[in-house]
């Protein structure tokens, strides 16, 4: 077997799954530019159907960026959202298909999706929520921390956001992702996860 056939170290499914938690609160350390430039860098490596990639992602750095935001969150989501040094839009383009010629060159992908608005919309946001879960995976393979959340208004966000900036009319937003190097501070009991025999079967 090649190394990739191999599982990884403990440490790193420690980092990724078993011992990453969701952050409420954050340590005073800002995130720069250059690590979500990485951020991206690997998380768009993750699959797709056809390639889409129909993901789209907004990082709100500023107190001026979040403050456009604040409105459309629940009131008790709204202190993690402004006290996090960054926060993601992650969010899904309903003309994904348009690049489907440059990123699916061995098939008319394109045709698949044009006069269908039903197939672009499950196809987009499907993929898009995969995008936002290698967005999070991604985030802590390079040792940060996320919170994710959808407590807030995404219609809204995506009105103020996208629909009127050059680029974006056609995103949609999906979910918030808060991140940052998180603290202990207000961290809940984690919560139990189904078995295996409860949540799979082998068929």
């Amino acid at each position: 077997m090649t190394d990739r056939h191999h599982p990884l170290p403990d440490a790193a499914l420690d980092q990724l799954f078993r011992e990453a938690r969701t952050r409420y609160a954050w340590a005073d350390r800002p995130v720069s530019d250059a690590t979500i430039q990485a951020l991206y860098d690997l998380m768009k490596w993750g699959p797709t159907s056809a390639n889409a990639q129909p993901g789209r992602y907004l990082f709100l750095r500023t107190k001026e960026a979040k403050a456009r935001l604040a409105p459309f969150v629940m009131e008790q989501n709204l202190d993690k959202v402004m006290a996090a040094p960054v926060v993601a839009l992650v969010g899904y383009d309903m003309r994904f298909h348009d690049q489907l010629p440059a990123q699916f060159p061995h098939a008319d992908a394109k045709s698949w999706f044009e006069g269908n608005d039903a197939l672009i919309e499950e196809t987009a946001m499907r993929n898009g929520s995969l995008q936002g879960a290698y967005l999070m995976l991604a985030a802590r393979a390079l040792g940060l921390d996320v919170g994710p959340m959808s407590g807030f208004d995404r219609q809204g966000a995506t009105a103020e956001f996208c629909a009127k900036a050059p680029g974006l009319e056609t995103v949609h937003i999906n979910f918030l992702c808060n991140l940052g190097y998180g603290t202990d501070e207000n961290l809940y009991p984690r919560g139990p996860r189904l078995s295996f025999d409860e949540a799979a079967r082998l068929l």
